[in-house]
């Protein structure tokens, strides 16, 4: 019997290769994302931004996940040539997975439920994926798992690896990213950071980042009705589940995912949909912007903290995140009929928005 047991692949090897050179080549290749200043009254002495991250190649924040899931799964081993990729998404990071897939030659199967809006599926079958659909959000994970084992293929799995993929130290993550283009801003070091949570894994990256480098800036990170995360993050409960899934998409799961990490984050709020819905809207109105759901719960958030720091007397900074643009939901977001259908009204909320803007008080809807 052999004492050695040698699986060393030189082509295989020399395939990751030439897949990592051509995925980093992708970044090297895409500037980095803007930092908007958003227009608060100048005499408030507070600045708010929002990094764009709707001007990556395939449009949303989930690139950079993207990337950093590819670049694992090929470091790892788990991929390597004709792998076929499964990934569980409602949306955007499938967009972006089918996108660097298709850049590897690689076949990819996007899990997602049959409420996910056309105009993304649209884009994932743009860029070569497949779309397969279940019933019930919280059936994805499972049926991911199925068929990745099915054909042999490697189930990239963002719920579990995206607080593990990127390297939150650095190396031009979003955090980095967003303390660089501040560094020559009036208030360089932000009050806050406001971010949603899908996997966890941008608020990990951040605030992680905002320890390694002791900024004093805190962590806030919102969440849509019927997400776990607030009343898993509120009642201390890693294992909470709600079983309802979202309606702001890309942020907001049936359950609390293991790449969330409560304990470095500072502060959660919890956003009624109708509230991120007036937010973007009232965002298009007052820029000419259109951005995704998951902007407006960012927004609503930003704003109240930023109203909270005017009561307070402090000046500073505050930092969100436009996740994606709302060209992808024409037809929910922005339609009034589909609003109308959900039982949501805008309206009291819309009310709070103008009142902020006015006075620079908050004061949500009862």
């Amino acid at each position: 019997m052999s004492d050695v047991v040698d699986r060393s692949d030189p082509a295989g090897r020399a395939w990751v290769d030439r897949a990592v050179a051509t995925v980093e080549a992708d970044a090297r290749r895409s500037a980095d994302t803007h930092l908007l200043a958003y227009p608060l009254p100048p005499e408030w002495g507070i600045d708010l931004y929002l990094k764009d991250e709707s001007t990556h190649p395939t449009g949303s924040l989930k690139h950079r996940l993207a990337r950093s899931l590819f670049l694992y799964g090929l470091c790892s081993g788990q991929i390597s040539e004709g792998s076929t990729v499964v990934e569980a998404s409602s949306g955007s990071t499938a967009v972006s997975e089918a996108y660097f897939a298709r850049m590897l030659g690689l076949p990819f199967v996007a899990v997602m439920p049959r409420s996910t809006s056309r105009e993304k599926v649209a884009l994932i079958e743009f860029h070569g994926g497949v779309c397969h659909f279940v019933d019930r959000a919280s059936d994805m994970y499972d049926e991911a798992r199925r068929l990745a084992a099915e054909c042999g293929g490697h189930y990239l799995d963002q719920f579990t690896y995206a607080e593990r993929a990127t390297d939150w130290r650095g190396n031009n993550n979003i955090a980095e990213s967003i303390f660089e283009q501040l560094s020559a801003e009036r208030h360089p070091v932000p009050e806050w950071v406001v971010v949603g949570a899908g996997t966890g894994g941008t608020s990990a990256t951040i605030g992680r980042y905002l320890r390694y480098r002791r900024h004093r800036t805190r962590l806030a990170v919102v969440d849509p009705e019927n997400s776990a995360f607030f009343p898993g993050y509120e009642a201390g409960e890693p294992d909470r589940t709600t079983g309802t899934p979202s309606r702001i998409e890309g942020i907001g799961r049936p359950r609390v995912e293991p790449s969330f990490v409560p304990t470095i984050v500072d502060r959660m709020i919890r956003v009624p949909d109708a509230a991120s819905l007036a937010a973007v809207r009232h965002l298009e109105t007052t820029t000419g912007r259109r951005a995704g759901g998951s902007t407006g719960t960012n927004l609503w958030g930003a704003f109240s903290l930023v109203a909270e720091m005017l009561a307070a007397g402090r000046s500073g900074s505050v930092v969100t995140l436009l996740c994606d643009g709302g060209e992808r939901y024409a037809h929910t977001y922005y339609s009034d009929a589909w609003v109308a259908a959900q039982g949501l009204d805008l309206a009291p909320h819309a009310a709070t928005l103008r009142r902020f803007a006015e006075t620079g008080r908050w004061e949500e809807a009862a």
